[in-house]
């Protein structure tokens, strides 16, 4: 295949330099990008978004706190040298060290939680024959790499439950807050018309967030402050109709917190009025009014959502905001799962002494990536390097080989290193980040056995719980609750902005909005 213009050039520019590419925008990659020396290395990412989105900020965004662009920072600045092509990796040839990307400048999905495989229900005949057709189409092009940093991050988790894929509102990108900030106004304004029963008006304002994790306790805790903070002033007849619930299957939320500092958090959200119902299942999500109203005739149960949960039956909601959890991206199933030949490069690990061990392999032995059997996660060493495991039981010796690819590396959600839990946080996806850059920008080899592997320091815990209250949980085990949480939590955030000008908006958005209310327009 050839390569475009833009390839032709690129391939100029690195002529002295190794080519990093670097699949995913997200934390991971965003501060790899940024962080390696541009006078040795060459980063590409390759990305379906042609942004990085600080996700601590989305709730915000999502109920006229802050504005949009203050949760993004563009992959192509004046200010770094790091190259951007807007696809999707498709296929990875490890011997030959080359991507197929498939370009998704007009993907209609771009700045959308995913939830499923883009060619779920696609036969493999059916996807070769698509790829044939868009590489006729010059949909696709092949791109080399000297090193390849996997950070592909995970898809939203739905659990399968009906409907949710449909129906729910997810918060894990820009475009999921903007259809949550328009999703909510739509709410009200319905809720407003003189021709609206009080009922319909209860099950409008019904909102129920799934999931009790710091995503759906965050966006609980905005909401409620935007309801009676703005709304209140400009719907004071609505309030009274308005209702806030969280569900989660667990028996408390915010698990990652202690009992005190969890319980402190359950109690602030009682006194609020928002409910809490651990130990609750939800078993289906459907467009519509419950079946108890079918009867009713009223012109706008179209507006409704039901939200079928096991413990209570059927309940009428205008908005159900699903933060579950993760499930494995399918790029790191399928392109990811059979390495079709092993590099020359390929290190083998756990060897015996004697050297005739690797001979003793048979030649043709098929490697696969080794996968965590519980999260489908990509194993790696603690230099953060893919391990290979063989794909057959057809080697006759009594050991078990494993092998490293030297100039792969899997990190973020979607890598976990052998033999820890850490957190699928962006805390630790930064920080993987800037050890693996900081430790190419010394040396592009990883296996000296003098060198320190990854550590993760665990910096703390922060949550919003609404207002101006937060919770802080140190890594040592320190901790407090209430305002001065807050200044904390509104510090750490804005110091984590990555540019200058979101450090500079994003306070004035937050003073303009004290000032004069948030903006609740709809577009």
């Amino acid at each position: 295949m050839h390569p475009g213009p833009t390839l032709s050039k690129l391939n100029r520019l690195l002529a002295d330099r190794e080519r990093v590419v670097i699949l995913g925008s997200g934390w991971a990659g965003f501060t790899v990008a940024r962080t390696l020396d541009p006078r040795k290395y060459q980063a590409v990412i390759v990305s379906p978004r042609s942004y990085f989105a600080f996700t601590p900020l989305l709730a915000s965004t999502a109920v006229g706190t802050l504005e949009f662009r203050t949760a993004l920072e563009p992959v192509r600045s004046r200010r770094t040298k790091v190259s951007f092509f807007q696809g999707w990796a498709d296929d990875v040839d490890f011997k030959n060290k080359t991507i197929t990307i498939e370009e998704a400048v007009d993907d209609p999905m771009q700045g959308m939680a995913l939830t499923t495989d883009r060619h779920a229900g696609e036969t493999k005949e059916q996807r070769e024959a698509e790829r044939k057709r868009d590489v006729e189409k010059g949909k696709t092009f092949d791109l080399a790499y000297d090193k390849l940093v996997v950070t592909v991050g995970c898809y939203s988790q739905t659990f399968g439950t009906p409907g949710v894929k449909e129906h729910a509102f997810f918060l894990k990108d820009v475009g999921d807050a903007r259809k949550i900030r328009n999703r909510l106004l739509a709410c009200f304004e319905g809720a407003a018309l003189p021709t609206t029963s009080d009922e319909m008006r209860r099950q409008l304002l019904n909102f129920a967030v799934v999931g009790g994790g710091p995503t759906g306790i965050e966006f609980s805790a905005e909401l409620h402050d935007l309801i009676n903070e703005d709304m209140a002033k400009i719907y004071p007849e609505l309030i009274p109709y308005h209702n806030i619930t969280v569900y989660d299957v667990a028996e408390k939320v915010l698990p990652m917190f202690d009992e005190k500092l969890a319980a402190y958090a359950m109690q602030k959200f009682k006194r609020k009025g928002i409910h809490i119902k651990t130990s609750h299942h939800v078993a289906e999500l459907r467009s519509g009014a419950p079946a108890e109203r079918k009867g009713s005739e009223d012109p706008k149960d179209w507006l409704l959502y039901t939200l079928k949960v096991k413990e209570e039956g059927e309940i009428g909601v205008g908005m159900c905001v699903w933060s579950t959890g993760l499930m494995q991206n399918p790029f790191v199933a399928q392109a990811l799962d059979h390495v079709r030949e092993a590099p020359d490069t390929l290190q083998l690990l756990d060897a015996p002494p004697s050297s005739s061990y690797a001979r003793n392999l048979p030649e043709d032995i098929k490697w696969k990536v080794k996968r965590d059997p519980k999260s489908g996660s990509i194993i790696t060493d603690d230099r953060l390097r893919v391990k290979l495991i063989p794909s057959s039981s057809t080697i006759n010796t009594n050991e078990n080989p494993q092998a490293i690819h030297p100039d792969v590396f899997a990190l973020g959600d979607c890598g976990i290193i052998e033999g820890t839990t850490y957190p699928a946080t962006a805390q630790v996806a930064s920080q993987k980040a800037l050890w693996l850059a900081k430790r190419l920008n010394k040396s592009s080899d990883l296996s000296s056995a003098s060198a320190k592997g990854f550590t993760f320091k665990d910096l703390g815990t922060l949550a919003y719980i609404g207002n101006w209250n937060a919770l802080f949980q140190g890594g040592k085990g320190g901790r407090l609750q209430g305002y001065l949480a807050w200044i904390i939590w509104r510090g750490a955030y804005l110091t984590r902005t990555v540019s200058w000008r979101n450090k500079i908006l994003v306070p004035i958005y937050w003073v303009v909005n004290w000032l004069f209310g948030r903006d609740i327009s709809r577009f």
